[in-house]
């Protein structure tokens, strides 16, 4: 059985990634990474979604990147709140965290390597409003390049590794729509900004999911503040 690394944060859009690459036949290996964000509750998320998912191997990895902060997730910024999908559609927003997708893989490439897996999965999505630069298929494809050049694997000529990013030209309600065809239990995922335990309804990324549920025709089984 061919063997994946695939970043699992615990929320929608990674667990939707996962179980994609299941279906596919992958062999997975989860990697979650604790960056010292605002919502810690995801990785609690991730947790359940590992198990639910059946993976090999679940780490989870604590870095911080609040130690550089810079992002409303990782310093003391305020989230934006109540934003109309036409304020999140232009420019980047200060939920933007410097550099997590390039620290992400980076650390997803060397698990990889450690356990022999080629490809590398990931929840990235660039349709739904312009968001973050490292969520492009040109980033993604230029890791793979770095990755293929950067590791004795790549080198010596053992793997060829590929990023798998199956979500990045699906609308939230089509992630949503095909998780739901794979079984994905969407209430063990957690998307909220805000960091309590129960999700805001408010932040961007509460918006973009409950916007995705609405259209799809099926209730958001999280548990909401304001709906």
């Amino acid at each position: 059985m061919k063997s994946a690394v695939t970043l699992l944060s615990g929320g929608l859009d990674s667990a939707t990634a996962a179980a994609l690459a299941r279906a596919e036949g992958y062999d997975l290996y989860a990697l979650t990474i604790a960056y010292g964000q605002r919502h810690i509750r995801e990785v609690q998320a991730s947790r359940a979604v590992a198990t639910a998912l059946g993976v090999r191997e679940h780490k989870c990895v604590d870095i911080s990147l609040r130690e550089i902060g810079g992002s409303a997730l990782t310093a003391d910024i305020p989230l934006p709140l109540d934003r109309s999908a036409e304020e999140m559609s232009h420019g980047i927003p200060i939920t933007y965290v410097p550099a997590r997708n390039t620290i992400f893989l980076a650390i997803a490439l060397g698990y990889a390597e450690v356990v022999g897996a080629d490809t590398i999965v990931l929840g990235v999505n660039q349709v739904d409003y312009s968001g973050y630069p490292d969520c492009r298929r040109e980033f993604l494809d230029a890791f793979a390049t770095l990755a293929n050049l950067a590791t004795k694997a790549g080198v010596e000529g053992a793997v060829r590794f590929r990023i798998h990013a199956p979500l990045v030209t699906m609308s939230k309600a089509e992630i949503i729509r095909t998780g739901l065809r794979l079984g994905v239990d969407y209430g063990l995922t957690w998307s909220c900004y805000t960091g309590g335990d129960t999700a805001c309804g408010q932040c961007d990324s509460c918006r973009l999911r409950l916007a995705g549920f609405a259209e799809v025709g099926v209730v958001d089984p999280a548990p909401y503040a304001t709906r």
